[in-house]
C-alpha cells in the first residue's frame, strides 16, 4: 500500500512539473493539430491570463498562470 501512494505521488509530480515546463504556445500548437485532424474550422485559440472571461478554457500552461481559450469564429 505504501509503495502504491508513493508511486502515485512520484507521478502527480512529475506531471506537474511536465506541465510547468511546457510552453503555452507549444500547447496551443498541439491542441490546434487535434482539432484540424478532427476537421475542426472556423475557430480560434487564445492565450490568456487565468480567470480572464473570454471564452470556453481547453488548457492551461505556465503553472496554472495562463489558460488557452477555445472561441468559434
Amino acid at each position: 500500500m505504501k509503495k502504491t501512494v508513493l508511486a502515485f505521488g512520484l507521478m502527480t509530480m512529475a506531471g506537474s512539473v511536465l506541465a510547468a515546463g511546457t510552453p503555452c504556445e507549444e500547447i496551443k500548437a498541439e491542441i490546434a493539430g487535434k482539432l484540424d485532424a478532427k476537421g475542426v474550422q472556423g475557430y480560434t485559440l487564445e492565450v490568456v491570463d487565468q480567470g480572464t472571461p473570454a471564452g470556453k478554457v481547453i488548457g492551461s500552461c505556465e503553472a496554472g498562470t495562463k489558460e488557452i481559450v477555445y472561441r468559434r469564429e
